[in-house]
Formats: C-alpha cells, structure tokens, sequence
C-alpha cells in the first residue's frame, strides 16, 4: 500500500488496482491534476474535507473515478449536478480495493452545533481514514489516519483514540489548524502505544507500507 498526503485530510491511497483519493478539501493543494483513480471518496460535508469546486475537473480528468460520500454532502453535490453515490456504515465498496465503510456521525463540536453524518473508509482491510470522528473499526488497523487538531478535539482525546485503536502506524491528519504541528506529533510520539510507530508524511512524498 502507498500514501501520499496532499494537506490536512486529503490522501491518496494506491492499494492493488485501487488508486483512491480521500477527502480532497479546500486546505489540501497539489490533488487537482491526479489520473488514473479508481474511486474519490469524501468523509463529509465540510469544506476542508470536500471542495465542490473542484471536483467537477477532478471527474472530468478521472472518468472511470466513481464518487462516494456519506447522505449530508451525497445531498449537496447532486444539487450541483455531480454523480455522487452516497454509502452507510456497514457498506462494502469495490474500487479496486475492498473498502468497508465504518461510521454514522461527526464528532461533537458543541451541543449547540448541529451534528452532520460522517462515514469512515477502512481501505484494503489495513488503513482506516476517520473523517471527523474518533470511531473505533471493530477489526484490527494497521494503518490509522490520526486526527490532529480540531475544534472538535483536543490532545487528551487524540491520544487516547491512538490508544483504543493501537494501529502498527499512526499517520497524523487533520493537521492545518496548527501553526506548529510538530508540537502535537512529539506529544503523539510520546504518549503512543507499545507497538505503534509514528509516520509522518506532510512532506507530500509517497509512503510505502
């Protein structure tokens, strides 16, 4: 399996005959002239994970690339004409990879803000991708997209989802709110499980794992 990381959430994710593209949002850059995709999927409906924009020129360029998104942004991207099939915790998808489907709603921002639907990927059975959530797969991870900072997070959280997930990597994510992200990877290096290595990968060069 190859990653490459585009910003914040955004991933590519080469796995067998999938080449998948996960949350190409509005703080990720460097995606826009990716070929050869099999599948872009999208966690949910805010803006750094999905920027509509672009994404007519990215199909456009990817014409075989089928389009998933949880109900909430599967709603807003038919508006805008774009053939977008939306998936349910609990799905299976075949786009090259098997990729399951893991999760119903975002994480709590504040009991005011109305919560929206959030759907994970567990990709070829070994790199899980949270969206906004600190859902737990129930099956084994190797590979864990790791939320880094949010208005829906903080550090205490962070760390013990790394711990309840105990992947064999720890990929940090979700990072663009941050002006000094190394701080939060040292505090993640630090406190991660036995077992876990962390993997940082911003400097947008394929990772092999």
């Amino acid at each position: 399996m190859r990653i490459t990381k585009f910003g914040h959430s955004c991933l590519l994710v080469e796995d067998g005959a999938g080449r998948l593209l996960l949350d190409p949002g509005m703080f990720s850059a460097g995606f826009e002239e990716l070929t050869g995709l099999t599948a872009v999927l999208i966690t949910h409906q805010h803006p750094d994970h999905v920027d509509p924009d672009k994404l007519p020129g990215l199909l456009a360029r990817n014409p075989e690339a089928v389009l998933h998104s949880d109900e909430g942004t599967a709603a807003q991207l038919v508006e805008r004409g774009l053939p977008v099939r939306p998936v349910h915790d609990g799905d299976v998808l075949d786009v090259g990879t098997p990729v399951r489907v893991v999760g119903r709603d975002h994480a709590v921002i504040h009991p005011d803000v109305p919560r929206v639907p959030n759907t994970g990927y567990l990709v070829g059975g070994r790199f899980f991708h949270p969206g906004d959530s600190l859902t737990v797969p129930d099956a084994e991870v190797e590979l864990l997209g790791l939320p880094s900072a949010a208005p829906w997070l903080k550090a205490a959280e962070a760390v013990d989802y790394l711990r309840a997930v105990r992947p064999r990597f720890a990929l940090p994510i979700h990072e663009a709110v941050l002006s000094m992200p190394e701080r939060t990877y040292a505090l993640f290096d630090q406190l991660k499980p036995a077992g876990t290595q962390l993997r940082v990968i911003d400097d947008g060069e394929p990772a092999d794992f």
